[in-house]
């Protein structure tokens, strides 16, 4: 199954994420790419409002994984950008979030590939330009449903 959005703000893309958020389910994993700068945290945020989540929610760059508990479902955000091998995410224990009851996302997530499930949800968002400063494209991809 395929989806895609266009925003033309960060408000919107909060937005969808809040959306998805509302529709989370235990378990699910989903993997959270694009550049520098694109609104991955600000998706994120959405995300973590839409499960009911209000504490502030940043990217977790230096921590790798972030917890957040008082939503409906505990939320597992974290930020691979710095591992510098996928072993680290054994050390932190990566498959208690994965395989929990919580809900993952994963920025930056291609960088781990090799231990992300089958069934991950993939979400990727890019610029245009051309098509304004704030434009997004949001694109999400799931497998099996």
């Amino acid at each position: 199954m395929k989806k895609m959005w266009e925003t033309h703000g960060p408000q919107e893309t909060f937005e969808i994420g809040k959306q998805l958020g509302l529709e989370a389910k235990p378990g699910e994993v989903y993997c959270l790419d694009g550049d520098l700068g694109v609104g991955k945290t600000v998706f994120t945020q959405g995300f973590a409002s839409g499960l009911g989540i209000t504490e502030p929610v940043n990217s977790p760059t230096f921590t790798i994984v972030q917890q957040y508990e008082e939503g409906r479902l505990p939320l597992y955000h974290f930020d691979v950008y710095r591992i510098g091998d996928v072993e680290e995410m054994d050390e932190i224990g990566y498959e208690d979030c994965f395989y929990g009851e919580g809900v993952c996302l994963i920025e930056w997530s291609t960088l781990i590939q090799e231990i992300l499930p089958e069934d991950a949800i993939h979400i990727t968002i890019e610029k245009d330009l051309e098509k304004g400063f704030d434009y997004r494209r949001i694109q999400m991809e799931r497998e099996k449903v």
